[in-house]
Protein backbone atom coordinates (compact mmCIF):
# COMPACT_ATOMS: atom_id res chain seq x y z
CA UNK A 1 0.00 0.00 0.00
CA UNK A 2 1.02 3.68 -0.47
CA UNK A 3 2.41 5.14 2.27
CA UNK A 4 0.11 8.47 2.48
CA UNK A 5 3.13 10.85 4.25
CA UNK A 6 5.49 10.44 1.41
CA UNK A 7 3.20 11.55 -1.12
CA UNK A 8 3.37 15.55 -2.57
CA UNK A 9 -0.05 17.07 -2.37
CA UNK A 10 -0.17 16.83 -6.32
CA UNK A 11 -0.22 13.15 -5.69
CA UNK A 12 -2.52 13.62 -2.67
CA UNK A 13 -4.71 15.34 -4.70
CA UNK A 14 -4.73 12.82 -8.25
CA UNK A 15 -5.29 9.61 -5.55
CA UNK A 16 -8.56 11.74 -4.22
CA UNK A 17 -9.89 12.16 -7.65
CA UNK A 18 -9.10 8.49 -8.37
CA UNK A 19 -10.59 6.78 -5.22
CA UNK A 20 -7.34 5.34 -4.58
CA UNK A 21 -7.45 6.65 -0.88
CA UNK A 22 -9.31 9.66 1.01
CA UNK A 23 -8.77 13.37 2.87
CA UNK A 24 -9.44 11.31 6.55
CA UNK A 25 -6.78 8.36 5.61
CA UNK A 26 -4.89 11.08 4.77
CA UNK A 27 -5.06 13.04 7.76
CA UNK A 28 -4.72 9.92 10.04
CA UNK A 29 -1.21 9.33 8.45
CA UNK A 30 -0.21 12.60 9.02
CA UNK A 31 -1.83 12.99 12.49
CA UNK A 32 -0.11 9.89 13.15
CA UNK A 33 3.49 10.96 11.74
CA UNK A 34 3.17 14.26 13.56
CA UNK A 35 2.69 12.53 16.97
CA UNK A 36 5.04 9.93 16.49
CA UNK A 37 8.10 12.43 15.71
CA UNK A 38 7.34 14.92 18.34
CA UNK A 39 8.89 13.56 21.41
CA UNK A 40 12.60 13.37 19.18
CA UNK A 41 11.99 16.45 16.94
CA UNK A 42 9.62 18.65 18.52
CA UNK A 43 8.12 20.47 15.55
CA UNK A 44 4.55 21.22 16.69
CA UNK A 45 3.57 23.69 19.70
CA UNK A 46 -0.05 21.82 19.33
CA UNK A 47 -1.78 19.31 17.45
CA UNK A 48 -5.28 20.10 16.36
CA UNK A 49 -6.46 16.10 15.94
CA UNK A 50 -10.07 16.70 16.48
CA UNK A 51 -10.81 19.85 14.21
CA UNK A 52 -8.34 18.02 11.36
CA UNK A 53 -10.62 14.94 11.42
CA UNK A 54 -13.86 16.63 10.83
CA UNK A 55 -12.49 18.81 8.63
CA UNK A 56 -11.33 15.79 6.64
CA UNK A 57 -14.86 13.90 6.89
CA UNK A 58 -16.57 17.22 5.33
CA UNK A 59 -13.71 17.03 2.58
CA UNK A 60 -14.09 13.62 2.04
CA UNK A 61 -18.11 14.11 1.56
CA UNK A 62 -17.17 16.77 -1.02
CA UNK A 63 -15.17 14.34 -2.81
CA UNK A 64 -17.82 11.51 -3.16
CA UNK A 65 -20.20 13.87 -3.94
CA UNK A 66 -17.72 15.35 -6.74
CA UNK A 67 -17.37 18.74 -5.51
CA UNK A 68 -14.40 19.19 -4.19
CA UNK A 69 -13.82 22.70 -2.83
CA UNK A 70 -10.80 24.84 -3.88
CA UNK A 71 -6.93 23.32 -4.61
CA UNK A 72 -6.28 21.78 -2.00
CA UNK A 73 -9.52 20.00 -0.89
CA UNK A 74 -8.30 17.18 1.74
CA UNK A 75 -4.75 18.29 2.12
CA UNK A 76 -3.04 18.14 5.56
CA UNK A 77 -1.44 20.87 6.52
CA UNK A 78 0.27 23.11 8.88
CA UNK A 79 0.80 26.72 9.70
CA UNK A 80 4.03 28.11 11.70
CA UNK A 81 3.02 29.51 15.03
CA UNK A 82 3.35 32.95 13.95
CA UNK A 83 0.43 32.98 11.38
CA UNK A 84 -3.02 33.69 13.01
CA UNK A 85 -5.42 30.62 12.71
CA UNK A 86 -9.33 31.29 14.12
CA UNK A 87 -9.72 28.90 16.82
CA UNK A 88 -6.22 27.99 17.93
CA UNK A 89 -3.78 30.18 19.84
CA UNK A 90 -0.87 32.02 18.34
CA UNK A 91 1.71 32.65 20.70
CA UNK A 92 4.68 32.97 18.75
CA UNK A 93 6.94 30.70 20.87
CA UNK A 94 7.18 33.26 23.73
CA UNK A 95 5.78 33.09 27.21
CA UNK A 96 4.96 36.25 26.86
CA UNK A 97 1.90 36.10 25.18
CA UNK A 98 -1.51 35.58 26.91
CA UNK A 99 -3.16 31.98 25.30
CA UNK A 100 -6.49 33.06 26.52
CA UNK A 101 -7.22 35.25 23.79
CA UNK A 102 -10.22 35.91 21.54
CA UNK A 103 -8.07 34.30 18.79
CA UNK A 104 -11.12 34.87 16.09
CA UNK A 105 -9.26 35.69 13.00
CA UNK A 106 -6.85 34.01 10.35
CA UNK A 107 -4.37 35.52 8.90
CA UNK A 108 -4.48 36.14 4.81
CA UNK A 109 -2.27 32.78 4.04
CA UNK A 110 -4.40 30.82 6.39
CA UNK A 111 -7.89 32.00 5.25
CA UNK A 112 -6.99 31.31 1.93
CA UNK A 113 -6.37 27.60 2.83
CA UNK A 114 -9.37 27.36 4.46
CA UNK A 115 -11.64 28.94 1.65
CA UNK A 116 -9.85 25.92 -0.41
CA UNK A 117 -11.02 23.12 2.00
CA UNK A 118 -7.20 22.73 3.21
CA UNK A 119 -7.17 20.08 6.84
CA UNK A 120 -5.09 21.91 9.33
CA UNK A 121 -3.75 19.70 12.06
CA UNK A 122 -0.94 21.43 13.59
CA UNK A 123 0.62 25.16 14.61
CA UNK A 124 4.99 24.36 14.17
CA UNK A 125 7.28 26.00 16.40
CA UNK A 126 9.28 28.82 16.00
CA UNK A 127 11.86 31.18 18.13
CA UNK A 128 10.41 33.85 20.08
CA UNK A 129 8.92 36.16 17.75
CA UNK A 130 10.91 34.31 14.73
CA UNK A 131 14.03 36.13 15.57
CA UNK A 132 16.85 34.14 14.79
CA UNK A 133 17.90 31.48 12.35
CA UNK A 134 17.34 28.56 14.80
CA UNK A 135 14.06 27.23 16.38
CA UNK A 136 14.49 26.97 19.94
CA UNK A 137 12.49 28.92 22.43
CA UNK A 138 11.48 29.43 26.55
CA UNK A 139 8.17 28.19 25.43
CA UNK A 140 8.31 24.85 23.45
CA UNK A 141 12.39 24.06 24.00
CA UNK A 142 14.38 22.87 20.77
CA UNK A 143 13.18 21.98 17.60
CA UNK A 144 15.76 19.33 16.12
CA UNK A 145 16.37 17.91 12.57
CA UNK A 146 15.10 15.48 11.29
CA UNK A 147 18.28 13.71 9.38
CA UNK A 148 20.12 14.35 12.73
CA UNK A 149 17.99 14.92 15.98
CA UNK A 150 21.55 16.15 17.79
CA UNK A 151 21.61 19.24 15.26
CA UNK A 152 19.48 22.13 14.63
CA UNK A 153 16.33 21.98 12.53
CA UNK A 154 17.32 25.93 11.04
CA UNK A 155 14.89 28.77 11.77
CA UNK A 156 12.70 30.38 12.21
CA UNK A 157 10.54 28.05 10.60
CA UNK A 158 12.37 25.05 12.01
CA UNK A 159 9.09 23.36 13.12
CA UNK A 160 7.62 23.59 9.80
CA UNK A 161 10.79 22.35 7.66
CA UNK A 162 10.90 19.47 9.94
CA UNK A 163 7.23 18.69 9.77
CA UNK A 164 6.71 18.40 5.86
CA UNK A 165 10.59 16.89 5.96
CA UNK A 166 9.61 13.66 8.05
CA UNK A 167 5.87 13.50 6.67
CA UNK A 168 3.78 15.47 8.93
CA UNK A 169 1.75 16.66 5.83
CA UNK A 170 3.05 17.97 2.56
CA UNK A 171 2.65 21.42 3.04
CA UNK A 172 3.03 24.46 5.72
CA UNK A 173 3.16 27.89 5.65
CA UNK A 174 6.48 29.45 7.39
CA UNK A 175 7.33 33.25 7.37
CA UNK A 176 10.84 34.35 6.23
CA UNK A 177 12.29 37.88 7.37
CA UNK A 178 16.15 37.33 6.77
CA UNK A 179 16.17 33.34 5.71
CA UNK A 180 13.88 31.63 7.72
CA UNK A 181 11.70 29.39 5.39
CA UNK A 182 15.45 28.64 3.09
CA UNK A 183 17.69 28.09 6.32
CA UNK A 184 15.57 25.46 7.49
CA UNK A 185 14.51 24.46 4.10
CA UNK A 186 18.33 23.95 3.36
CA UNK A 187 19.20 22.38 6.93
CA UNK A 188 16.20 19.63 6.47
CA UNK A 189 16.20 19.02 2.52
CA UNK A 190 13.03 20.19 1.37
CA UNK A 191 11.34 23.22 -0.93
CA UNK A 192 10.93 26.60 0.21
CA UNK A 193 10.38 29.79 -1.25
CA UNK A 194 10.27 33.50 -0.15
CA UNK A 195 8.23 35.36 -2.67
CA UNK A 196 8.68 38.80 -3.99
CA UNK A 197 7.53 41.16 -1.01
CA UNK A 198 3.75 41.42 -1.19
CA UNK A 199 2.88 38.40 -3.23
CA UNK A 200 1.49 36.83 0.05
CA UNK A 201 -0.26 39.39 2.05
CA UNK A 202 0.30 39.13 5.15
CA UNK A 203 -1.53 40.18 8.68
CA UNK A 204 -0.85 41.50 11.20
CA UNK A 205 1.09 43.61 9.64
CA UNK A 206 5.40 42.38 10.85
CA UNK A 207 7.19 44.39 13.09
CA UNK A 208 9.88 43.95 11.02
CA UNK A 209 8.18 45.89 8.33
CA UNK A 210 8.75 44.90 4.85
CA UNK A 211 11.78 42.46 5.58
CA UNK A 212 9.00 40.29 6.49
CA UNK A 213 7.41 37.76 3.70
CA UNK A 214 5.11 34.79 4.05
CA UNK A 215 6.09 31.77 1.72
CA UNK A 216 5.33 28.35 1.14
CA UNK A 217 7.41 24.78 2.74
CA UNK A 218 6.82 21.97 0.52
CA UNK A 219 8.31 18.42 -1.00
CA UNK A 220 8.90 20.19 -4.13
CA UNK A 221 8.63 22.97 -6.06
CA UNK A 222 5.27 21.76 -7.26
CA UNK A 223 3.47 21.80 -4.38
CA UNK A 224 5.05 25.33 -3.66
CA UNK A 225 3.76 26.44 -7.07
CA UNK A 226 0.33 24.97 -6.17
CA UNK A 227 0.44 26.52 -2.49
CA UNK A 228 1.32 29.81 -4.47
CA UNK A 229 -1.80 29.67 -6.50
CA UNK A 230 -3.67 29.21 -3.49
CA UNK A 231 -2.15 31.72 -0.88
CA UNK A 232 -0.51 34.64 -3.66
CA UNK A 233 -3.83 37.11 -3.82
CA UNK A 234 -4.56 40.14 -2.71
CA UNK A 235 -6.19 41.04 0.88
CA UNK A 236 -7.63 44.27 1.65
CA UNK A 237 -6.11 43.99 5.92
CA UNK A 238 -2.58 44.34 3.84
CA UNK A 239 -2.10 47.82 2.35
CA UNK A 240 1.11 46.81 0.36
CA UNK A 241 -0.10 43.50 -1.22
CA UNK A 242 0.44 43.20 -4.90
CA UNK A 243 -2.45 42.90 -7.32
CA UNK A 244 -3.26 39.25 -8.03
CA UNK A 245 -0.38 37.21 -10.70
CA UNK A 246 -1.01 37.12 -14.37
CA UNK A 247 -1.51 33.60 -14.67
CA UNK A 248 -1.28 30.04 -12.31
CA UNK A 249 2.06 29.53 -10.69
CA UNK A 250 1.42 25.80 -11.78
CA UNK A 251 1.13 26.70 -15.72
CA UNK A 252 4.91 28.26 -15.61
CA UNK A 253 6.53 25.16 -14.61
CA UNK A 254 6.94 23.30 -17.54
CA UNK A 255 8.80 25.68 -19.12
CA UNK A 256 11.98 24.57 -18.03
CA UNK A 257 15.79 26.45 -18.09
CA UNK A 258 16.55 26.33 -21.57
CA UNK A 259 17.92 29.93 -22.66
CA UNK A 260 17.65 31.22 -19.15
CA UNK A 261 21.15 33.18 -18.58
CA UNK A 262 22.17 32.27 -14.95
CA UNK A 263 24.73 33.46 -12.72
CA UNK A 264 26.31 31.27 -10.51
CA UNK A 265 27.70 32.99 -7.45
CA UNK A 266 29.68 30.53 -5.56
CA UNK A 267 30.80 32.77 -2.49
CA UNK A 268 29.76 36.20 -3.17
CA UNK A 269 33.19 36.99 -4.60
CA UNK A 270 35.09 35.55 -2.31
CA UNK A 271 33.57 36.82 0.51
CA UNK A 272 31.94 34.04 1.77
CA UNK A 273 33.94 30.87 3.31
CA UNK A 274 31.98 27.79 2.22
CA UNK A 275 32.39 24.31 3.61
CA UNK A 276 34.00 22.09 0.43
CA UNK A 277 30.92 19.47 0.48
CA UNK A 278 28.16 22.44 0.24
CA UNK A 279 30.38 23.86 -2.56
CA UNK A 280 31.02 20.54 -4.70
CA UNK A 281 26.78 19.91 -4.24
CA UNK A 282 26.36 23.16 -5.36
CA UNK A 283 28.65 23.21 -8.13
CA UNK A 284 27.15 20.03 -9.77
CA UNK A 285 23.33 21.22 -9.76
CA UNK A 286 24.72 24.17 -11.55
CA UNK A 287 26.55 22.07 -13.87
CA UNK A 288 23.33 20.15 -14.25
CA UNK A 289 21.43 23.41 -15.37
CA UNK A 290 24.13 23.93 -17.86
CA UNK A 291 23.14 20.80 -19.29
CA UNK A 292 19.62 21.12 -19.31
CA UNK A 293 19.93 23.87 -21.78
CA UNK A 294 20.84 27.33 -19.11
CA UNK A 295 23.09 30.24 -20.44
CA UNK A 296 25.53 30.02 -16.68
CA UNK A 297 28.08 32.45 -16.45
CA UNK A 298 30.42 32.05 -12.94
CA UNK A 299 29.84 35.94 -12.10
CA UNK A 300 29.16 37.85 -8.75
CA UNK A 301 26.73 40.35 -8.14
CA UNK A 302 27.89 43.56 -7.54
CA UNK A 303 27.18 43.76 -3.55
CA UNK A 304 28.66 44.41 -0.27
CA UNK A 305 27.13 42.61 2.93
CA UNK A 306 24.93 44.67 4.05
CA UNK A 307 24.97 43.05 7.44
CA UNK A 308 24.89 46.39 9.94
CA UNK A 309 22.29 47.98 7.90
CA UNK A 310 20.19 44.48 7.99
CA UNK A 311 20.93 44.79 12.14
CA UNK A 312 19.53 48.26 12.29
CA UNK A 313 16.27 47.56 10.51
CA UNK A 314 15.86 43.89 12.67
CA UNK A 315 17.04 44.58 15.83
CA UNK A 316 14.77 48.09 15.69
CA UNK A 317 11.94 45.75 14.53
CA UNK A 318 13.06 43.48 17.51
CA UNK A 319 12.75 46.40 20.12
CA UNK A 320 8.89 47.19 18.54
CA UNK A 321 7.98 43.85 18.63
CA UNK A 322 8.20 44.05 22.26
CA UNK A 323 7.67 47.20 23.26
CA UNK A 324 4.35 47.06 24.93
CA UNK A 325 5.72 44.38 27.69
CA UNK A 326 6.30 45.14 31.21
CA UNK A 327 9.61 44.43 32.96
CA UNK A 328 8.14 40.73 34.32
CA UNK A 329 7.37 39.94 31.18
CA UNK A 330 10.65 41.27 29.73
CA UNK A 331 11.98 38.21 31.99
CA UNK A 332 10.49 35.98 30.25
CA UNK A 333 12.03 36.76 26.72
CA UNK A 334 14.86 34.42 25.24
CA UNK A 335 18.15 36.41 26.80
CA UNK A 336 19.46 36.58 23.04
CA UNK A 337 15.87 38.45 22.22
CA UNK A 338 16.41 40.57 25.22
CA UNK A 339 19.97 41.62 23.94
CA UNK A 340 19.13 42.51 20.78
CA UNK A 341 16.25 44.74 21.26
CA UNK A 342 18.22 46.94 24.19
CA UNK A 343 20.43 47.13 20.65
CA UNK A 344 17.70 48.28 18.82
CA UNK A 345 16.10 50.10 21.05
CA UNK A 346 19.19 52.44 20.99
CA UNK A 347 18.67 53.43 17.80
CA UNK A 348 18.27 56.88 15.72
CA UNK A 349 15.32 57.61 13.31
CA UNK A 350 18.87 58.47 11.33
CA UNK A 351 20.15 55.28 11.90
CA UNK A 352 17.35 53.41 10.37
CA UNK A 353 17.23 55.89 7.84
CA UNK A 354 20.78 55.09 6.88
CA UNK A 355 20.27 51.53 6.87
CA UNK A 356 17.40 52.68 4.17
CA UNK A 357 19.16 54.07 2.61
CA UNK A 358 21.61 50.77 1.91
CA UNK A 359 18.73 48.77 0.85
CA UNK A 360 17.91 51.13 -1.72
CA UNK A 361 21.13 50.98 -3.26
CA UNK A 362 21.47 46.94 -2.59
CA UNK A 363 18.02 47.24 -4.39
CA UNK A 364 19.28 49.08 -6.99
CA UNK A 365 22.35 47.21 -7.81
CA UNK A 366 20.28 43.60 -7.71
CA UNK A 367 17.63 45.25 -10.36
CA UNK A 368 20.04 46.20 -12.58
CA UNK A 369 22.18 42.81 -11.68
CA UNK A 370 19.05 41.12 -13.21
CA UNK A 371 19.20 43.12 -16.47
CA UNK A 372 21.36 41.36 -17.86
CA UNK A 373 20.63 37.28 -15.79
CA UNK A 374 17.54 35.85 -15.23
CA UNK A 375 18.55 34.11 -12.33
CA UNK A 376 21.13 34.24 -9.46
CA UNK A 377 22.13 30.88 -7.83
CA UNK A 378 24.35 30.30 -4.24
CA UNK A 379 24.17 28.34 -1.58
CA UNK A 380 21.61 28.30 0.69
CA UNK A 381 23.92 28.47 3.58
CA UNK A 382 27.87 28.35 3.67
CA UNK A 383 27.48 24.88 5.98
CA UNK A 384 25.42 21.88 6.69
CA UNK A 385 23.49 22.03 10.29
CA UNK A 386 25.32 22.29 13.24
CA UNK A 387 24.58 21.39 17.18
CA UNK A 388 20.89 21.88 18.22
CA UNK A 389 20.65 24.28 20.83
CA UNK A 390 23.07 26.71 19.48
CA UNK A 391 22.80 30.26 17.78
CA UNK A 392 25.77 30.15 15.81
CA UNK A 393 28.13 26.94 15.40
CA UNK A 394 30.45 26.05 18.62
CA UNK A 395 33.96 28.18 17.65
CA UNK A 396 32.67 29.89 14.26
CA UNK A 397 33.62 33.34 16.35
CA UNK A 398 30.42 34.27 15.12
CA UNK A 399 27.58 36.58 17.30
CA UNK A 400 24.45 36.25 15.52
CA UNK A 401 22.74 34.14 13.88
CA UNK A 402 23.86 36.30 10.73
CA UNK A 403 27.15 35.57 10.71
CA UNK A 404 26.54 32.22 8.73
CA UNK A 405 23.32 33.18 6.81
CA UNK A 406 25.35 35.96 4.55
CA UNK A 407 23.30 34.36 1.63
CA UNK A 408 19.76 34.86 2.92
CA UNK A 409 19.10 38.04 4.15
CA UNK A 410 20.12 40.32 1.48
CA UNK A 411 17.22 39.15 -0.52
CA UNK A 412 14.65 40.05 2.22
CA UNK A 413 16.26 43.65 1.78
CA UNK A 414 15.80 43.27 -1.38
CA UNK A 415 12.35 42.32 -1.47
CA UNK A 416 13.43 39.30 -4.47
CA UNK A 417 11.82 35.94 -4.62
CA UNK A 418 14.47 33.31 -3.52
CA UNK A 419 13.95 29.48 -3.00
CA UNK A 420 16.04 26.85 -1.32
CA UNK A 421 16.60 23.75 -3.57
CA UNK A 422 17.81 20.37 -1.83
CA UNK A 423 20.59 19.10 -3.92
CA UNK A 424 22.72 16.48 -2.46
CA UNK A 425 23.96 16.30 1.58
CA UNK A 426 27.48 15.44 3.09
CA UNK A 427 29.46 12.73 4.64
CA UNK A 428 27.28 12.82 7.36
CA UNK A 429 24.13 13.12 5.59
CA UNK A 430 23.11 16.14 6.31
CA UNK A 431 21.19 18.15 3.27
CA UNK A 432 22.35 20.85 1.22
CA UNK A 433 20.46 23.47 -0.22
CA UNK A 434 20.68 25.73 -3.17
CA UNK A 435 19.39 29.35 -3.20
CA UNK A 436 17.82 30.36 -6.56
CA UNK A 437 16.97 34.05 -6.76
CA UNK A 438 14.99 36.38 -9.56
CA UNK A 439 14.58 39.79 -10.15
CA UNK A 440 11.22 40.91 -8.17
CA UNK A 441 8.34 39.66 -9.68
CA UNK A 442 9.61 37.28 -11.23
CA UNK A 443 8.29 34.07 -8.88
CA UNK A 444 7.28 32.26 -11.26
CA UNK A 445 11.66 31.67 -12.75
CA UNK A 446 12.89 30.45 -9.73
CA UNK A 447 9.47 27.86 -9.39
CA UNK A 448 10.41 27.03 -13.46
CA UNK A 449 14.09 26.41 -12.35
CA UNK A 450 13.40 24.55 -9.67
CA UNK A 451 11.09 22.66 -10.81
CA UNK A 452 13.40 21.46 -13.32
CA UNK A 453 16.62 20.45 -10.97
CA UNK A 454 13.77 18.27 -9.64
CA UNK A 455 12.85 16.61 -13.00
CA UNK A 456 16.32 15.97 -13.55
CA UNK A 457 16.71 14.31 -10.64
CA UNK A 458 19.22 16.87 -8.67
CA UNK A 459 16.48 17.38 -6.24
CA UNK A 460 14.73 14.92 -4.08
CA UNK A 461 12.05 14.92 -2.24
CA UNK A 462 12.96 12.00 0.29
CA UNK A 463 12.43 11.57 3.22
CA UNK A 464 14.64 11.08 5.67
CA UNK A 465 14.40 9.29 9.33
CA UNK A 466 15.38 10.69 12.48
CA UNK A 467 18.15 8.93 14.15
CA UNK A 468 16.32 6.18 16.89
CA UNK A 469 13.31 6.07 14.89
Amino acid sequence: MTELTELTAVRLLDGYRKGEWSPVEATRAALERAEAIQPEVNAFVRLTAEEALEQARESQERWRRGEPRGLLDGVPVTVKDILLQRGTPTLRGSRAVDPAGRWDEDAPSVARLREHGAVFIGKTTTPEFGWKGVTDSPLSGITRNPCDPSRTAGGSSGGSAAAVALGAGPLSLGTDGGGSVRIPASFCGIFALKPTYGRVPLYPASAFGTLAHVGPMTRDAADAALLMDVIGHPDSRDWSALTAPAGPYTDALAGGVRGLRVAYSPSLGGQVAVQPAVARAVRRAVERLADLGAYVTETDPDLTDPVEAFHTLWFSGAARVTQHLGPHQRELLDPGLREICARGARYSALDYLAAVDVRMDLGRRMGRFHDTYDLLVTPTLPLTAFEAGAEVPKGSGHRRWTGWTPFTYPFNMTQQPAASVPVGADADGLPIGLQLVAARHRDDLVLRAAHALYGAGVASAGRPTPAGS
